[in-house]
């Protein structure tokens, strides 16, 4: 069985990683990656590819940023011919990307079978690209691999065959459980353990506006009065604040972005995560932190019921609050969901391999 996976931003690589393991554990198959380039800053790219051990791609697309459409018809010119040299058996994609969508559309119009692993998550706001990177996504594919039980009634909600759809948990946090025991702090932050604030803001209804950007700018520092923060600044957050002009306090350490094992590492040391970032709801609750996200909706609303995650949406008062609450005490403490239990990956090994119609033990 020949198996693509594709990878394009940041958060693919974790997923990645954990599903090519689990793969490598049957043998009987040749995996591919296929690297689009979405993301092609070494911060966000290259170094996740060195801390997770995984292959060099064996396929670069190198597409780079453009618009939405730009990105998307550059990843499907390109991803055809690859595909077409490779004739897999199947497609993995995962998340909600636009290397994602772009890569299932390729392969429906060419007949040729996809998994997408974290099918089913739903933010109900299609003002969102990547709502609708999901929703086009999952209708496209042959295998629905879904990291939560809400998310099976989402995609039966749409008109999905049930047969469709299995439940396999998280692979984020198959590859959390793993590099956990290597997460380190870069020595030049100086911050106590548990007494600072982590924070990552990248989504543009945060740092596009430069109204909004400058509130939540003003927050970071009001909450530095109480608590230390570390900002690691996405390139794209970057260049918004310094069009501001904006000065921040002394107690607030801006880094540029860092590599995996150092996120888990600012994540696990922290009192509170702040962020709008998708993964960084889930690790959080894997690693018991109260995290407050800055977004009205969430498609991973397992972590605000069962996690350890709070949604502030876009109120900043809130946020300072929100804040001194955990500082007093009072923070989410939240369970561990379902299958988030390190073997998501064996899981999504065992539906390919059976749906390819090899037998396989339980």
């Amino acid at each position: 069985m020949r198996i693509v996976h594709v990878v394009g931003a940041r958060p693919n690589f974790m997923k990645a990683a954990a599903v090519m393991r689990g793969l490598e554990s049957f043998g009987a198959c040749q995996q591919f990656l296929v690297h689009t380039g979405q993301h092609y800053d070494p911060l966000l790219s290259d170094i996740f590819f060195e801390q997770l051990g995984l292959q060099s791609p064996d396929v670069s697309l190198g597409v780079g940023s453009g618009t939405h459409a730009e990105q998307t018809a550059g990843v499907m010119i390109q991803f055809e011919q690859a595909v077409d040299k490779i004739a897999p058996d199947w497609v993995v994609v995962y998340g909600d990307v636009n290397s994602t969508v772009a890569a299932a559309l390729v392969c429906a119009k060419k007949q040729i079978r996809v998994a997408h692993v974290e099918a089913g998550l739903r933010s109900f706001d299609r003002a969102m690209p990547e709502e609708i990177n999901r929703i086009v996504t999952d209708q496209l594919s042959d295998l629905l691999l879904t990291t939560a039980a809400d998310a099976a009634d989402n995609l039966t909600r749409e008109g999905v065959a049930p047969e469709r759809i299995h439940f396999v948990g998280n692979v984020m946090i198959d590859t959390l459980l793993r590099m956990a025991p290597m997460a380190a702090r870069p020595t030049s932050i100086d911050v106590e353990c548990g007494k600072y604030g982590f924070v990552t803001l990248h989504r543009p209804s945060n740092v596009d506006s430069p109204e909004m950007l400058s509130k939540l700018l003003c927050a970071l520092n009001a909450i530095a009065d109480d608590l230390p923060i570390v900002f690691s600044v996405h390139p794209r957050t970057s260049g918004r604040i310094r069009d501001l002009g904006f000065a921040f306090k002394n107690s607030v350490n801006v880094i540029p972005p860092v590599g995996y094992v150092e996120s888990l590492a600012l994540q696990k040391d922290a009192a509170v995560v702040i962020t709008d970032s998708g993964g960084l709801q889930e690790e959080s609750t894997a690693l018991g932190v109260p995290c407050l996200t800055m977004r009205e909706n969430t498609e991973r609303p397992i972590t605000c019921s069962e996690g350890t995650n709070t949604l502030v949406g876009t109120d900043c008062d809130r946020l300072v609050s929100e804040v001194r609450e955990v500082l007093a005490g009072r923070g989410k403490k939240g369970r561990i969901p379902l299958y988030w239990d390190g073997k998501a990956g064996e899981r999504i090994a065992h539906v390919l391999f059976g749906a390819q119609g090899v037998r396989v033990s339980a």
